[in-house]
């Protein structure tokens, strides 16, 4: 797994600040998709954008491929790097993995913001999606192929799909930069999900203080099961919802969604990390 930074400590890294990480969906490498956090939250947190396995430049040898090996090679490589503490941010599958980092290493993650991120997802609900999406499989919804299945995607997760209505040479095109990169590997990932396999739903409650956002207007994981995550995933869990988005909000109204998670990470941000050398 790797970051996509050579030196693999974030440019603008200090001692005094607190580290946050930002996890990604499905889709395109994580910079793509947390573009407007990155420069929001830079001045005030060590950033850590990591591509997950089989998206970007990270890959494995191991035949493992669900998100809770991908919450311990995110984990390995916070460990390696020498990041002791960190709060998580994670949106989709992204959330997926960070609520099993936080549940696994409860001792290093601080605070967990899950976004548009079914955690109690069952089985019914990728089913309900593929048919509303008018599709045979979830790969083809998450991995499009053709025009019509990224205009499918598109129709689910934006609030106002513009790219709908535009030619299929350019949608195309979408799909070849976006999407096509490791796409065998990552319907593997798709069917290596512990999450939703059945109709049943196994949170562990986290320790950690948890924010969930999302758009009211999500057809992925549709607000009913936000309200109900509220009411599993811990004791100290706080809901915003963000009106007129869907499951992107990070994109779709990315100005009130930085706001939010920094209004819940601001006690972190003021805590001095400095260490002292030692007297002799």
């Amino acid at each position: 797994m790797r970051l996509p930074s050579t030196s693999g400590l974030p440019l603008n890294f200090r001692q005094s600040k607190p580290n946050l990480v930002f996890i990604h969906g499905f889709g395109p490498v994580s910079l793509w998709q947390w573009r407007q956090q990155v420069q929001f939250f830079a001045p005030d947190f060590n950033l850590y954008v990591p591509d997950l396995i089989f998206f970007g430049d990270s890959t494995t040898k191991s035949s493992e491929r669900s998100e809770i090996f991908q919450a311990e090679s995110v984990a390995k490589l916070l460990e390696t790097l020498g990041v002791e503490k960190y709060s998580l941010v994670g949106t989709s599958y992204g959330g997926f993995v960070s609520y099993h980092i936080a549940r696994m290493f409860p001792e290093r993650a601080e605070k967990v913001v899950i976004a548009s991120s079914g955690v109690n997802m069952k089985k019914k609900n990728n089913e309900e999606l593929v048919k509303k999406a008018k599709l045979e499989k979830i790969d083809d919804l998450m991995l499009p192929q053709k025009p019509s299945d990224l205009r499918a995607l598109l129709g689910v997760a934006v609030s106002k799909p513009s790219l709908l209505m535009v030619p299929d040479f350019f949608l195309n095109d979408v799909i070849n930069k976006l999407f096509a990169e490791n796409r065998n590997k990552k319907v593997e990932l798709l069917s290596g999900l512990t999450i939703g396999q059945d109709g049943s739903v196994n949170i562990s409650p986290l320790q950690q203080d948890v924010l969930l956002v999302w758009g009211d207007k999500d057809q992925i994981f549709p607000l009913e099961m936000a309200k109900d995550l509220q009411g599993l995933i811990g004791k100290n869990v706080r809901l915003e919802i963000i009106k007129d988005t869907s499951h992107v909000p990070q994109i779709e109204n990315a100005a009130e969604f930085n706001e939010i998670i920094k209004k819940f990470l601001r006690c972190l941000s003021v805590i001095s990390y400095v260490t002292f050398p030692n007297s002799k």
